[in-house]
């Protein structure tokens, strides 16, 4: 199982770490020392009357205040720089190892719980190598230091700290194991929370036409609801254990007083001591204060980074194999040799198989549910085959690079994604430096979308919204057709890419598709119109091949394509022969 390196991210950094570790050793001696100046100025000026010694002793606890703030605020500011880079290079890391999973994994796993571990989980960690180790480093060095300067003041009045000190160590204990568990659910309900968020926002187009704005909000109180009494639950813990920490803390300075006290009156401290004392057990408060604090962030940064865990130890199911093959060009033959494929015991498609060569043309066509977009899946390698062989080029993908895959191909989805950026930037897709503005406007023309583009106040500087938003379905069709010509791959996959273009702009963009003489063309579709002019037409139903041909002969066969092409152009015909008549 692949672990998050927490060691070796705080190795990368510790000439940070041990800078920070030197000017909190620095400050925690200049509080120890300042007890001892408390003493001085009470034993020696106040009560010995050697005033000449004060302005002394008040300039060396100006010097241990001065001298304190400076080293704090290097140790936090250290600290706090370390955490960053820490925290910037674990959610780098993650989010790379997400990028290399498999589609299978997305399938399987929602938006919301993936953005909650990148974020909130890695903040979580963030925090526990910052802050939290800063304080409980300093903490356990403060509580060792303090007390042996109070051994050597009093071993009698250090019995009062040490009887206290195990009984708070108890219930900060028991308060984070019962923080540990409240806190796997707080994170898990957060995580429930996003996904609920993130639906509705995404498809609030889809709430408002249904009219279920009342219904999305319901089911939202109840997942915020469930977050509010985790969180309750989570306050009536540290109500439950802290007060009992804090007035433990407090009620050993009334005996240190008291016991103290006696002991002056029988002379075996002086008041100095005393006053020195209070004050180091002051000093010692302040980590017995916080420690169910830190164990309650440190149990929450421990069951992120379990969280974090399960997501590093996914391997992708789909990578390339110990010996690739790497081909010298890139061409556009592809082969399908009885493919079947299955998911989730689920059979897709069943001994598939077609032949195109570079430059040739091949629609598929079936009922919804038929497996089309699956050959998409599988031709990108999103998936692999579960019998059968996918070539390219003569090369069965799986011993091909996955780059080298995805590099030969250009692919319009059926779901259109388009990025908040500009138009431009949506054509070129990250491809600033290596295309030319004119490549990128040849696209755009290509994908009759120069049009509508021109007519925008900013043109291709147009920053479009969120997948989008603001344009209609047949103007993201075109971009996203203009992204996939711009790509310029030698095989060109459309996958019901022009269901929302009007019949002409549909024509147009065929025209153009058809000067491409030496890019292989598949085209998924519904409509007839798409496929008219392929090479060979192949339609499917419950994932195998039922019919196959041109456009020709499939009308002459009067199957299952002469039906849809009565279905879509039927009344079209008999309104033409009315017409003539």
């Amino acid at each position: 199982m692949k672990k998050n390196p927490i060691k070796k991210y705080v190795l990368r950094y510790w000439y940070l770490y041990l800078t920070a570790m030197v000017a909190m050793i620095c400050s925690i001696f200049l509080d120890i020392l300042a007890p001892q100046v408390t003493k001085s100025v009470i034993d020696d000026v106040i009560v010995g009357g050697k005033l000449e010694l004060l302005t002394k002793l008040l300039f060396a606890l100006l010097g241990i205040g001065l001298g304190r703030a400076v080293f704090q605020y290097t140790k936090e500011f250290t600290f706090d720089i370390t955490s960053m880079k820490i925290a910037c290079d674990m959610r780098r890391n993650l989010f790379q190892h997400i990028e290399t999973l498999s589609m299978r994994y997305f399938d399987q796993n929602n938006t919301g719980e993936l953005m909650a571990r990148v974020k909130d989980d890695v903040d979580k960690v963030w925090n526990a190598v910052g802050m939290v180790s800063m304080l409980i480093i300093e903490g356990s060095i403060h509580i060792i230091a303090v007390l042996y300067c109070m051994l050597t003041i009093s071993p009698k009045l250090t019995l009062i700290p040490l009887a206290v000190m195990p009984i708070v160590g108890y219930i900060a204990i028991k308060m984070e194991k019962q923080l540990g568990i409240v806190y796997d659910e707080i994170s898990e309900q957060n995580a429930e929370l996003n996904t609920v968020a993130q639906e509705n926002l995404a498809g609030v187009r889809t709430v408002k036409a249904f009219a279920k704005e009342d219904y999305e909000i319901e089911k939202f109180k109840k997942h915020n609801q469930k977050y509010y009494n985790l969180n309750m639950r989570q306050a009536r813990t540290l109500a439950k254990y802290d007060p009992n920490i804090s007035f433990l803390a407090k009620i050993q300075l009334v005996f240190i007083i008291i016991i103290g006290g006696i002991l002056v009156m029988q002379d075996e401290i002086s008041i100095g001591q005393l006053g020195a004392f209070a004050e180091y057990a002051n000093n010692i408060i302040w980590p017995m204060e916080i420690l169910g604090w830190l164990s309650n962030d440190l149990a929450s940064a421990l069951a992120s980074n379990k969280k974090i865990n399960r997501i590093l130890a996914e391997q992708p199911e789909i990578r390339n194999q110990e010996e690739l093959v790497i081909p010298s060009e890139q061409k556009g033959n592809l082969e399908f040799r009885k493919v079947s494929f299955s998911m989730n015991n689920t059979e897709i498609l069943k001994d598939v198989s077609f032949k195109l060569e570079q430059g040739k043309t091949i629609g598929i066509m079936g009922m919804t549910g038929s497996g089309k977009t699956s050959i998409v899946n599988l031709i990108e390698r999103f998936y692999d085959v579960s019998e059968g062989t996918i070539l390219l080029n003569g090369i069965d993908i799986r011993k091909l690079p996955l780059e080298t895959i995805r590099q030969s191909m250009a692919v319009v989805m059926q779901d259109v994604f388009l990025f908040s950026d500009t138009i431009r930037e949506n054509v070129r897709l990250g491809q600033r430096a290596t295309m030319p503005e004119e490549t990128v406007r040849e696209a755009v023309r290509s994908a009759s979308a120069q049009g509508f583009i021109e007519r925008m106040s900013n043109q291709y500087e147009t920053v479009i919204g969120e997948r989008g938003v603001g344009l209609s379905g047949g103007q993201k069709q075109r971009i996203s057709i203009a992204r996939a010509l711009a790509k310029k791959a030698p095989i060109l996959i459309l996958d019901d890419s022009t269901s929302a273009l009007d019949m002409e702009t549909e024509y147009e963009i065929q025209q153009k598709l058809a000067d491409l003489k030496d890019t292989t063309k598949v085209i998924i579709a519904h409509r007839i119109s798409a496929v008219k002019y392929a090479d060979e037409i192949i339609i499917l139903e419950h994932g195998q091949v039922v019919e196959r041909g041109t456009h020709q002969s499939l009308m002459e066969k009067k199957g299952f394509y002469y039906s849809t092409y009565e279905a879509q152009y039927g009344d079209y015909r008999k309104a033409l022969k009315v017409v003539g008549n």
